[in-house]
């Protein structure tokens, strides 16, 4: 499981959130990008204490005296002088950096998932061509059961993850799932390398004799461009554009960008974007990004965008919303963001790439630092009811409502049911790892 990706810069082009690059190559962004002389454990920690305390957003945090001799690693250097503000930084790997964010795969069956009341794990989404959606596993499955062991069972007896099996190509499991209909199915299923599509499903559905384009981006890697004018292509002519963020934890800012840019085209482009605000030791650093296409190619100029989110929608998916919002009306539906208004820019320290918050992100009206989250303008619980696009989807549903009626519906107590699975959406962390992390 554990499959690794973030959100990140590069030198001109700053991204939000979480880790990677902002360009398309595989270029280093910092560091030697060599594994020799200078990489023994404790020349790892003093140059990544070096590099904190030059780059770290927060770096009034660090202690004046840090003696690393109490800290194994680089990992543990991090956890240890981070600031109590901090929910965001981490470290990978290069070659969980290579694999998540130029290469957009992992090793697995291809499905995330949410455990509810410790006892029940439903599907959230899986990605195209896995031996997951091959198989017929879909959003709002409930897997049962692994090699005939109930689910519950191993939740109960906590080796739910290891009974999945670690992520290596070629391991099987049977699985048993049921669908919201009450049907049950079981196959065996064996892992592959997963290609990560970062538009899960789009369409255009007619609300009120109104077109609306619809999509699900699901994150913010190399490939995110591309996927993004796939969806785009489908909207001509559309009245209204509904973007579901809500379990998408953030990635390269330059695709937020291209999102909101294809969805109010003239409106934005040309205007500002973000300004990207860095530590008091990097105040030269400062600088504006413009609205822009990036890889897009057809725009559609509406002057009203509607967002849908969870606790879960983090970092780059908070800046359209906060980017959008000074030039056209953005309407938000579901529950308040993760609150991320901070993002990175990955420094490679020999086999490491780390992810420590440089910066800020404001927009053109200078509003920024929604740590809290950014506020919903209708209320809607993320209940699993059926796959993509299903009228029933409680936010999108509520998205459907307000285009029919220009208000939002009465607020309706959700169920027990409902509240469960929302609690257990708004336990993830608010780091795009731990999104990885509930993919499997």
């Amino acid at each position: 499981m554990n499959k690794l990706m973030t959100v990140c810069a590069s030198a001109l082009l700053v991204a939000s959130c979480g880790g990677g690059s902002s360009s398309n190559d595989n270029g280093n962004s910092g560091g030697d990008g060599g594994f020799g002389a200078q990489c023994s454990v404790n020349d790892q920690k003093q140059r990544f204490l070096d590099y904190m305390r030059d780059d770290y957003f927060w770096v009034e945090a660090i202690p004046s005296n840090v003696n690393l001799a109490n800290y194994a690693d680089i990992y543990a250097v991090l956890e240890g002088i981070r600031s109590s503000d901090d929910r965001f930084s981490f470290v990978l790997t290069e070659q969980e950096y290579q694999d998540r964010y130029v290469n957009a795969q992992y090793a697995g069956f291809g499905f995330s998932t949410r455990v509810v009341n410790n006892s029940r794990v439903f599907v959230n989404y899986t990605f195209d061509d896995s031996p997951a959606a091959n198989a017929g596993i879909s959003r709002a499955d409930e897997i049962t059961a692994i090699d005939g062991v109930s689910v519950a069972t191993l939740l109960a007896n906590g080796t739910y993850n290891d009974a999945l099996g670690g992520p290596e190509v070629g391991i099987a499991r049977e699985l048993t799932w049921r669908k919201p209909n009450g049907d049950e199915f079981t196959d065996v299923l064996t892992k592959v390398e997963v290609e990560t599509n970062t538009v899960l499903a789009s369409d255009v559905l007619t609300v009120d004799n109104k077109q609306v384009g619809y999509y699900v981006l699901n994150s913010f890697i190399n490939r995110t461009g591309n996927d993004l004018n796939s969806a785009y292509n489908q909207f001509t002519g559309v009245d209204e554009l509904v973007i579901d963020v809500r379990y998408n934890g953030g990635g390269l800012t330059r695709y937020a960008n291209q999102a909101g840019a294809q969805a109010a085209g003239n409106n934005v482009i040309g205007e500002t974007f973000v300004r990207y605000l860095f530590n008091s030791q990097n105040q030269n650093q400062n600088n504006t990004e413009l609205f822009q296409l990036y890889d897009g190619v057809r725009q559609l100029n509406l002057d009203r965008v509607y967002v849908l989110t969870t606790a879960a929608s983090c970092s780059s998916s908070e800046l359209i919303i906060n980017s959008l919002k000074p030039f056209v009306d953005v309407v938000v539906i579901g529950s308040r963001t993760c609150g991320k208004p901070v993002g990175q820019i990955p420094e490679q320290i020999c086999d490491k790439r780390t992810f420590v918050v440089n910066f800020e992100t404001v927009n053109a009206n200078n509003e920024g630092r929604y740590f809290d989250g950014l506020p919903v303008n209708c209320a809607a619980t993320d209940t699993l009811v059926g796959d993509w696009g299903d009228p029933a989807d409680p936010l999108l549903a509520t998205a459907s409502f307000h285009i029919t009626n220009g208000a939002c519906p009465a607020n309706l107590a959700s169920s027990q049911q409902a509240q469960a699975q929302q609690q257990a959406l708004e336990a993830r962390g608010p780091r795009i790892i731990d999104q990885w992390r509930q993919e499997f």
